[in-house]
Formats: structure tokens, C-alpha cells, sequence
């Protein structure tokens, strides 16, 4: 009996070394790695409040301070607005990116190029990049596409869930707002695939309709990114890809970043999200009240929910695992080259439990490495795909 108690203890002691091996282990793989997110919707937020994310902020998914923290090299800075925005609208945002480069410079720098980025990070400083969410900010206008890349933009995505009058979206190819007959990239949308390939700017796939996905891989001669997405065989939304566009995204040798949203993770998220909402319907519509109707307002009333029903919320949350479920499909299908990350921080109101922040991205790492993941491959999901896309688009 004594002897079966010190074996227990020996396993015990065993299991927490190896605990805290991994622990150690995924920290200095983080620290050796290049992490790039290749979507934050942080801009658009930080315009609104007024916020400095220069500073730590009790508020949002990002701020310079946790950047650091959670070991963040490259953040693709998002440029969206719903459908009533524009190349206005777009490049203010742009704007107030200068400006949080302008009041850290020691800390933050715009970059182009793979090259830059490399640069960057040797710099120790946090490389900002540029992608613009959403094909109508440039308003039908090749010229707008030459001056956002000239500003610094590094992918375009064709649409965001509005269609544009040359590009169909997945939420309304899949509500049938769009026909069939109707879907697609028309002449126009192949001129943009054609111009955004001249200029060395990442066509992104993320959003757009199957049909305008297929016409854009067919049109592009350069690899593309799909900056935010999961796998449709794991939680089959339309934002999700289905296993044969995960092959194709192979094919065309680009790079799939899954996203972190709760809703695009977990099948069983927005059942319980309903049901969440539906029990605090009086207060939603008191806050609709204060906030107004949209796209943008709906977020801000899911994040109050939130904050004020904390257990709630956290009890619909998946877990951090789910992450790399997507991540390990997509390798299954396609191969260790082509996923990314692209966590939406600050664009949806649920991410997993654990992931408050970007602060929280080694937890990623030590999943990865718990899954089996060896370093080299580690090293290729939280950056280096990524990297080789941006230089083959970019030629530096």
C-alpha cells in the first residue's frame, strides 16, 4: 500500500515536470518564433472612442503593451467599415494608424515588405501592416487601389459580408441575396485581381462568396492570403472554407489564418449565443435604443452583454483547443505550408476561453507543441507562411 502511494506520488511529480516542460518549452519557442496576426479590427475602434492603444487598456483585445506581452511581431491592421463606409472612411483609419506610429516610434513601425517586416522584429519593434476589409472602400476605382497601396495597404480583401457591384460575398450568396447566375467576380472584380497582383498587394479571400473565391484563384497569379477564416467541416458557416477550397488555397500555394471568434470555432456557439440573448432580450433592446441598429452597433451591444453577465458569457465560450482543431484540419488537408493566424481580435464580441487578448497568444503555442507540433512547423503556422505569401506577392 505504501509502495503503490510513492508510485502515485512519483507519477504526480513526473506529470508536473512534464507540465512545466511544456511550459517552458512553448515559451522559448514563442520567443523564437515570428508571431504575425493577419487581422485586428483595431483601428475602427480606436477612431471611435478615441482610445491611445499606445497605452494598456482595460477595454478591447490589443494595445502596445500586450502586444508585447503575448510576443506579437506583425499585426495586420484592418481597415473596415460596413457598407455605408468608404475610401474616406478607409483612409481615415489609415490616418490614426500614421498618427499611433507618429507617438511611438521607438515601438512601432509601418511596413511594406517581408524584408521590412524581418527588420522590424530585429528592431524589436511591433511591425504594422496594412489590410483593407472590404472591396467597396475603393468605391469601383482602380485609382483607389493604386493610392491605398501607396499608403501602405498589403492585402484587399474583395468584400466583406455586403457584396460589391463586381464581387459576391459568402453571407449573401448564402441568404440568396445574390443569385446564382449572378455570382462571382465580374469583369471589373478581374481587373481588381489583376491590378491588386501588379502592385504586389495580397488578394484576400476571406468573406467573399464561393463563387467569387474560385473566380479570384482563377484570375490571380500570385499566392493568396484568406486573412480570417476556419474549416466549413468543423462549424459550417458560410464564413468558414469547405475542404476543397482549403485544397485549392494550397494549390495556389497561399496561406489559410484561422480565426479566433468563438462563432466560427464552435458549431454549438451560436445556439447558445441566442439563447444568451434571448434571456436579456428587454435589455438589448434597450441598448439598440442607445447604440442604434447595424452591423457596428450589434457589437457594441454583444460586448456590454458581456462585461456586465461575465459567467454567462464565459459559459458558451469553446476552449483554446478549438483553435487548433481548425488549424489541424487544414494541415490534414493541405500540409504544415499553408495556415496561419488571424484571430479578428477586437471584431467579435466571443474568442475561447483564455484568449482575452493578444497577450494570451503563447497559450496557442503551448497547444500547438501539446498536439505534437515540432518547432519548424510551430515556427511556419504563427509566421512564416504568412511571410513567404507577403514576399512572393511582394518580390522582397
Amino acid at each position: 500500500m505504501h509502495q503503490q502511494r510513492h508510485n502515485i506520488f512519483f507519477i504526480g511529480v513526473a506529470l508536473l515536470m512534464s507540465c512545466t516542460s511544456i511550459n517552458k518549452d512553448a515559451k522559448q519557442i514563442h520567443q523564437n518564433a515570428i508571431l504575425i496576426d493577419t487581422h485586428g479590427d483595431i483601428l475602427f475602434n480606436q477612431i471611435e472612442s478615441g482610445i491611445d492603444i499606445g497605452r494598456l487598456q482595460t477595454t478591447g483585445n490589443f494595445d502596445l503593451i500586450r502586444a508585447k506581452e503575448g510576443g506579437l511581431n506583425a499585426q495586420f491592421f484592418s481597415i473596415w467599415c460596413d457598407e455605408t463606409g468608404g475610401y474616406e472612411l478607409a483612409n481615415r483609419e489609415i490616418d490614426s494608424l500614421y498618427s499611433l506610429i507618429d507617438r511611438y516610434p521607438e515601438r512601432i513601425t509601418l511596413v511594406r515588405t517581408a524584408t521590412e517586416l524581418e527588420q522590424a522584429v530585429k528592431e524589436q519593434k511591433l511591425a504594422a501592416l496594412i489590410g483593407v476589409e472590404g472591396g467597396h472602400m475603393i468605391e469601383d476605382r482602380l485609382d483607389y487601389i493604386d493610392s491605398l497601396a501607396k499608403r501602405g495597404m498589403s492585402y484587399l480583401t474583395l468584400t466583406w459580408n455586403n457584396s460589391t457591384s463586381w464581387a459576391s460575398s459568402a453571407a449573401e450568396e448564402a441568404s440568396g441575396k445574390v443569385k446564382p447566375q449572378d455570382a462571382g467576380l465580374n469583369d471589373f472584380g478581374g481587373q481588381v485581381v489583376q491590378r491588386l497582383n501588379l502592385l504586389g498587394v495580397m488578394v484576400d479571400l476571406s468573406h467573399v462568396g464561393e463563387k467569387t473565391f474560385y473566380d479570384a484563384l482563377a484570375i490571380t497569379n500570385k499566392p493568396v492570403i484568406v486573412s480570417h477564416s476556419c474549416a466549413h467541416a468543423l462549424n459550417p458557416v458560410p464564413r468558414n472554407l469547405k475542404d476543397e477550397q482549403i485544397k485549392a488555397i494550397a494549390k495556389n500555394k497561399g496561406v489559410i489564418c484561422v480565426n479566433f471568434y468563438s462563432g466560427f470555432l464552435d458549431s454549438t456557439y451560436q445556439r447558445k449565443q441566442q439563447n444568451f440573448l434571448k434571456k436579456h432580450d428587454a435589455e438589448i433592446k434597450s441598448l439598440t435604443a442607445k447604440y442604434g441598429e447595424g452591423s457596428g452597433s450589434e457589437y457594441l451591444i454583444a460586448n456590454e452583454l458581456t462585461a456586465k453577465y461575465p459567467e454567462e458569457a464565459a459559459a458558451i465560450r469553446p476552449l483554446i483547443s478549438s483553435i487548433v482543431d481548425h488549424i489541424d484540419h487544414i494541415v490534414q488537408l493541405a500540409g504544415i505550408e499553408y495556415v496561419g493566424l488571424g484571430a479578428d481580435f477586437d471584431g467579435a464580441e466571443s474568442f475561447p476561453l483564455g484568449m482575452e487578448s493578444v497577450a494570451d497568444y503563447p497559450k496557442v503555442t503551448e497547444e500547438l507543441l501539446k498536439r505534437g507540433y515540432s518547432e519548424a512547423d510551430i515556427q511556419k503556422i504563427l509566421g512564416g507562411n504568412v511571410i513567404r505569401v507577403l514576399r512572393t506577392n511582394k518580390g522582397a
